[in-house]
């Protein structure tokens, strides 16, 4: 049996999961991964999905945006089920405030115990790790480097939303729903997966190294020994004045095997520095991008994905700064359209995770 999608744009939770449920028949989930706008209420959501799907695990949160098999939406839901034939195995564990490493020491416990071994010796090539988090906490960097030093397993996800007020986010798992928190689900799908990450840009070949950073706030003070802003702005040979005007087309990237890891910056601060929206740090050498077209690029990278066998399902974790140069665009109903055949579900998020924290970028768990 194939893994399904429905969504729902009614604002009642009750309305709302009714027909995401009747959407969903006749598959009975192993996991039900969900995501909604927050102006459903969250925690009626989660206790309607569990109980419609006592036997699977649920896990969702809160967005900027929703992405369902051929459409972006907006305040409304989406779910996918994965039924066993796709997800033989699946863990679930809530990290109840991220910014406890006890929290976060007690929920990896608690995978280890449902799988009866410890993550360090689980199998990468058979298991892969999912995670929604609190998108306003700033401590993505921090879950993503405890998770690489207990296990060699790929977490990918998202940071949750809630719809560019900037105020707060919501995760939610098996019934419960959560604030300040992050949801980690371990699964052993059933079928071959693989990662696909698109982010739209070229390398400039332009350098800029933090000398000088606050890692707390993630802000670079100093690139190559100057202030922040008139490094960049001259990397770009644009006035200061006009760099933010430049950060979504030009944000900076760790470059590995060519491909950046994109990191975006925020706001130019009162002393010149430059806060990003997600972690760097000193002595890193980053190259300034230029954007390319989304739309392009992603059908040309999932064409090249499906040319190498079906693909039955896909779980994107959009940036919601793609979200928005596509609504700039016009372009959100193609970038729909190229989901148009496959089982898909995601969200616009805070930030993505994939190999650590990262920005502007689609990170994509496809499974065959």
């Amino acid at each position: 049996m194939q893994s399904r999608t429905a969504f729902s744009l009614a604002h009642d939770p009750e309305v709302a999961a009714a027909a995401i449920v009747a959407g969903l028949a006749p598959i009975r989930p192993r996991l039900l991964v969900y995501f909604a706008s927050p102006v459903l209420d969250h925690a009626e959501l989660s206790a309607r999905f569990k109980a419609a799907f006592p036997a699977a695990d649920c896990i969702g949160c809160t967005t900027a945006g929703e992405l369902v098999s051929g459409q972006m939406l907006k305040k409304s839901v989406v779910a996918m089920a994965l039924p066993v034939e796709t997800v033989a195995e699946a863990a679930v564990a809530v990290v109840r405030d991220v910014r406890s490493g006890d929290a976060l020491a007690e929920a990896i416990r608690s995978l280890e115990a449902t799988i009866g071994h410890p993550l360090r010796t689980v199998d990468p090539a058979r298991y892969v790790g999912l995670i929604l988090i609190d998108g306003m906490s700033g401590m993505e960097e921090s879950v993503m480097e405890t998770l690489g030093d207990v296990t060699d397993v790929v977490f990918i996800g998202g940071s949750a939303g809630d719809d560019l007020a900037f105020r707060s986010t919501r995760v939610s798992a098996n019934g419960e729903s959560y604030e300040h928190a992050a949801v980690l689900a371990l699964l052993r799908p059933a079928r071959p997966f693989e990662f696909l990450k698109t982010q739209s840009f070229v390398n400039l070949e332009k350098r800029l190294t933090p000398t000088k950073v606050d890692e707390a706030t993630r802000t670079v003070l100093e690139f190559n020994g100057r202030a922040a802003a008139d490094a960049y702005a001259e990397a770009l040979g644009v006035p200061r004045e006009d760099l933010a005007t430049r950060f979504m087309s030009n944000p900076l990237g760790l470059m590995t095997g060519g491909r950046p890891y994109v990191r975006s910056p925020r706001v130019v601060t009162e002393s010149g520095g430059i806060a990003f929206y997600c972690g760097i740090r000193e002595g890193i050498e980053l190259s300034v991008l230029q954007s390319t077209q989304i739309v392009e690029d992603t059908t040309r990278a999932l064409a090249n994905e499906c040319a190498n066998g079906p693909v039955s399902a896909i779980i994107n974790f959009h940036c919601i700064l793609r979200t928005l140069e596509l609504e700039q665009e016009g372009q959100t109903e193609a970038y729909g359209r190229v989901f148009a055949d496959v089982a898909m579900v995601g969200f616009s998020t805070y930030g993505e995770q994939f190999v650590g924290h990262i920005n502007q970028t689609a990170a994509m768990l496809l499974i065959r």
